[in-house]
């Protein structure tokens, strides 16, 4: 029997955690801390995610601003903006919501995000630090897997660990997370040869490929830990994850479900790196 990492009720305690952070914050410097996030363009899922960022905002007591700009935005003129909100002493985080528009260059847009201030964990210096010995502001989504395979009990000291993917965002920080934590890493990509036999031999396994269903039962080790990042959306409109639930639930010792699983965690980590920024900042 198989158990169910379940990312909104941990996501919660999380959340509640950074609660109790937010209030002592607030008392003791008599404002909220802040969290901007940056949206340009109307792309229609952006505007659903940063709409959970401020109701997850909201809940734990940050203060959310938005800074909205039209598609036609220059990659000088959002720059321009971003430098002004890292000298705001007001504002502790920095979010920049992906996709940009066509013309405009990620890398020099998050490059210009302040990296005491860069609640994504993406800056190259923060990158560099958690490629080092951990960076004080990691990536959210990595750093919430590792939230869920702790809380779930598995044991990560001496495991073998694939993670399936290699993107700046995902891949290669989950990567490093579980080698901090003492894990034996492979990391698994398009051009791997024999996946489905280093799979069988992996003690966890996290997926963000972003290719539906295409981790199934057959593949896994019996009673591994799977962490299924991958949001898929079918054309009847459904989503799943990376992996396919029901056969692999049948293998695994513990597994998440999507949606329900990372999503939540994600956010979460996202609050708990506005309090971790605005602390640091008013050390």
């Amino acid at each position: 029997m198989y158990t169910l990492i379940d990312g909104k009720e941990i996501a919660r305690q999380v959340r509640a955690d950074v609660k109790v952070r937010v209030k002592a914050f607030t008392e003791k410097y008599g404002k909220a801390p802040a969290l901007c996030v940056i949206l340009a363009g109307d792309n229609p899922a952006s505007k659903v995610y940063v709409a959970s960022k401020e109701k997850a905002c909201g809940w734990v007591g940050i203060r959310s601003v938005a800074k909205k700009f039209s598609a036609d935005i220059t990659e000088k003129e959002l720059i321009e903006e971003i430098q002004k909100l890292n000298q705001d002493p007001d504002i502790n985080g920095i979010l920049v919501q992906l996709p940009l528009p066509k013309g405009i260059n990620e890398e020099n847009v998050l490059r210009a995000v302040a990296p005491e201030k860069d609640v994504d964990g993406f800056h190259p210096m923060n990158a560099g630090e958690l490629m080092r010995a951990g960076a004080m502001l990691e990536p959210c989504t990595p750093a919430g897997c590792i939230e869920l395979l702790k809380r779930a009990g598995v044991e990560l000291s001496g495991a073998n660990a694939v993670v399936i993917g290699r993107s700046n965002i995902v891949g290669k920080p989950i990567a490093m997370m579980l080698l901090r934590e003492n894990c034996t890493v492979t990391i698994c990509h398009s051009k791997t040869k024999n996946m489905k036999d280093i799979l069988k031999n992996a003690d966890i396994i996290v997926s963000a490929m972003g290719r539906p269903r295409a981790v199934t039962g057959d593949m896994l080790k019996d009673g591994a830990a799977v962490i299924d990042v991958g949001i898929n959306r079918l054309e009847d409109g459904s989503i799943v994850g990376d992996v396919d639930f029901e056969s692999a639930a049948k293998v695994c010792g513990a597994i998440t479900p999507v949606p329900g699983g990372v999503g939540p965690m994600t956010i979460a980590f996202l609050m708990k790196n506005t309090m971790t920024a605005a602390e640091m900042q008013n050390a």
